[in-house]
């Protein structure tokens, strides 16, 4: 495993495997599908947005899926395809910063909270700009959570799943608005943990 690369255990799943091998023989590039999961994130903020009822709130929770399974297959096509390119690692970054806005300021504005929306996204921005900052340091990137991106999406994909059930059952949409604090003070307590770590990294060189 390359230590600035991030762990996922679902990279050595036999679909992953399968569908990376497929896209690596393909014409289809790993920066092609790093733009495709900002179309994802676009889709379920709409869904979220304007379809706030079951059927809305599940498809939002695909579509953040969606966009999870691209920045897994991006790099998987790049490196175990041998289909890296130079501009690949500002692919890598920032379509995952911009689906990641895309979709928690969707979520703040989806529980009349916009300052939850944006204080999130700005703290994801953050929580991959103390991991970057680490690496340009010289120091392994630092993946750790709680709320890294895998942990966000997880929980607002929980969210949405949990929300569609209240919506149809009570008409509110609580699990929603957990789930966007969750991730917003999540990510700040995230930033905080890597910027300690790295702090510590540069005590001891």
């Amino acid at each position: 495993m390359e230590p600035n690369r991030r762990p996922l255990k679902t990279r050595s799943s036999h679909w992953a495997k399968q569908t990376a091998s497929f896209l690596a023989g393909s014409n289809i590039s790993p920066n092609q599908i790093s733009v495709a999961s900002i179309f994802f994130a676009v889709i379920g903020a709409a869904l979220l947005l304007c379809y706030p009822n079951p059927a809305g709130l599940i498809g939002c929770a695909c579509c953040i899926q969606g966009r999870l399974i691209c920045n897994l297959l991006d790099g998987m096509v790049a490196i175990e395809g041998g289909k890296q390119s130079a501009l690949g690692p500002i692919y890598n970054e920032f379509p995952d910063r911009i689906a990641d806005a895309i979709l928690i300021v969707a979520l703040g504005y989806a529980i009349e909270l916009p300052w939850i929306g944006w204080f999130g996204a700005l703290m994801a921005a953050l929580t991959a700009y103390v991991r970057v900052a680490g690496g340009a340091l010289g120091l392994p990137q630092d993946f750790r959570g709680p709320l890294a991106k895998p942990h966000r999406m997880a929980v607002m994909t929980a969210g949405c799943l949990l929300g569609a059930l209240e919506v149809a059952v009570f008409g509110t949409n609580y699990a929603l608005i957990v789930a966007a604090f969750i991730i917003a003070f999540g990510a700040a307590l995230t930033c905080i943990l890597r910027t300690r770590v790295i702090a510590g990294q540069l005590r001891r060189l």
